[in-house]
């Protein structure tokens, strides 16, 4: 079996499966979700160390519905140019926490579809997926995976692919995401405020200065304009309201995408 091993344990997340297990499993115990939102195939959750947001995108994963077996993860590539979407070559992603399975039939499915392709130098040290995993194995149980990264596309590239996820059953969206970059304290508020003011109402983001995952993003709107959910945010913070210093910050932003209550009881 082909496994991409696990690669910022030990500093992104701990590298220990035991202290692993009691970080991640207090995150989630020490927060909730607030009112009006409940179960969720699709969240945005951010993708920093977790002691910067970790808290932030614990409170995305409480809303992934407990029966998801399928998750896919779009995030931004971080280290290497790529057109399009990118798959890796392999058959499993490993944590301190055991390895999770690709699935594989799903995942051929995508690289028959325009812009997709398998490449795995995007794949070998990205974190941006990476950080996701321990958390969705902690919440989840046994679930598969199908990882994408996404690099030079258009928002009907990436939303093409979506629209085919959500048709899956049982399966369950992240698109990973930080907001702004090394703004001052005050200065980041009101630019994150400003870009998930544009999220939650549909609005394409402009640039990837506002999110580092803004491509994912607006792909993820493309879809939603021809099925749309109902968006919430769940938490707002940045890296100076956990363990930063004020002077220059990291925004973090958990969204909901959930069935309108209307639509629930229809």
């Amino acid at each position: 079996m082909r496994i991409r091993p696990a690669t910022v344990a030990g500093s992104f997340y701990p590298a220990d499966a035991a202290e692993l297990t009691r970080t991640v499993d207090t995150m989630l115990a020490q927060v909730s979700l607030p009112a009006g939102v409940h179960s969720s195939r699709i969240i945005i959750a951010p993708h920093a160390g977790y002691i910067y947001s970790g808290t932030t995108a614990a409170r995305a994963y409480k809303a992934l519905p407990a029966g998801t077996r399928k998750v896919a993860i779009l995030g931004p590539v971080h280290r290497v140019p790529l057109h399009g979407l990118a798959l890796p070559d392999c058959d499993a992603f490993a944590t301190p926490l055991g390895a999770i399975p690709l699935d594989r039939p799903l995942c051929n499915e995508l690289i028959r579809m325009p812009g997709v392709s398998i490449f795995d130098a995007a794949h070998r040290h990205e974190h941006g997926l990476e950080v996701h995993l321990p958390f969705l194995q902690r919440r989840l149980g046994e679930f598969s995976l199908i990882p994408l990264v996404v690099g030079d596309a258009s928002a009907a590239q990436v939303g093409a692919v979506i629209d085919r996820l959500r048709r899956e059953p049982d399966l369950a969206i992240v698109i990973s995401s930080d907001l702004s970059h090394f703004h001052d304290y005050a200065s980041a508020r009101n630019l994150d405020q400003y870009t998930v003011g544009n999220i939650l109402a549909g609005r394409m983001l402009t640039n990837h200065e506002q999110a580092c995952g803004a491509t994912p993003i607006n792909g993820l709107l493309h879809s939603l304009k021809s099925a749309p959910l109902e968006p919430v945010l769940i938490h707002l913070c940045n890296s100076g309201d956990t363990a930063g210093d004020r002077d220059r910050v990291v925004g973090y932003a958990a969204i909901a995408f959930q069935e309108p209550e209307h639509a629930k009881h229809a």
